[in-house]
């Protein structure tokens, strides 16, 4: 089983470089490692310097979901991993999510739980905001509650249900989680395997207005989704979005 690894980044050189780091000291090797620059107006482009055996390419601004899309086009390797650039990995992530599909062949993807560090001081995650498992499409309905840096999946997945949105600027991994969960098992492995880094200057913004694009990213898999079960569940969180515009 070998790994991909694809790397969004803007404007983040200093944190792009933790963030590689801590794939190059993974317990278990990353076979590869593509960082998709967005359009960096900074030292990004130097990133090669630093760790010359990564793939390093250069787009216009497109936004994240073109970056990440753009990385999955060049991927080698069929199981494939996202890191945000201002997140990190533990020593043993990869370790443990490739030995957990090994063991659970059937599955071709699972996330991982978490730690909040913001300026510098791990943060204690609000309870709607921690990971429980045991139904994952109902969990994620509301909000995305799978972070990319922690997820781990088969590319045949992708194949078959599509890549990231790139008309959304935002919830396009609530958007592409969704439409995988409606035909297809995610499983958490429930251990704290990244760090989520949050207070930076470079940090990505939150739309004040997210609910209006989940209710059309909602409305959109109501159209896809053929589980009658799941689309009862996508109908009732439909109507409370509606109803608290």
């Amino acid at each position: 089983m070998q790994v991909t690894v694809i790397i969004p980044t803007y404007n983040r050189y200093e944190l792009l470089k933790r963030a590689i780091t801590s794939l190059q000291t993974q317990s278990r090797k990353v076979d590869e490692i593509i960082v998709v620059d967005d359009g960096s107006t900074d030292d990004t482009s130097k990133i090669l310097q630093d760790f010359p055996n990564i793939k390093y390419f250069f787009q216009q601004n497109h936004g994240v979901s073109a970056a990440r899309n753009f990385g999955l086009a060049n991927a080698t390797y069929e199981w494939l991993a996202f890191l945000d650039s201002d997140d990190e990995w533990h020593a043993t992530k990869l370790e443990e999510q490739l030995q957990f599909h090994k063991q659970n062949p059937n599955i071709f993807m699972s996330y991982t739980a978490e730690k909040w560090v913001r300026n510098g001081i791990e943060v204690k995650i609000p309870k709607k905001f921690r990971k429980i498992g045991k139904d994952i499409f109902r969990e994620n309905l509301s909000y995305c509650n799978i972070a990319p840096s922690s997820v781990l999946l088969h590319k045949s997945l992708l194949d078959k249900v599509g890549v990231f949105n790139e008309e959304l600027r935002v919830c396009e991994d609530y958007d592409l989680w969704l439409r995988i969960l409606c035909k297809y098992e995610i499983v958490l492995l429930d251990k704290t395997l990244i760090t989520k880094h949050a207070g930076h200057d470079e940090q990505l913004g939150f739309a004040k207005d997210m609910d209006k694009v989940r209710i059309k990213v909602l409305e959109k898999l109501l159209e896809l989704c053929e589980c009658e079960e799941k689309r009862v569940l996508i109908e009732e969180e439909l109507l409370g979005k509606k109803s608290k515009k």
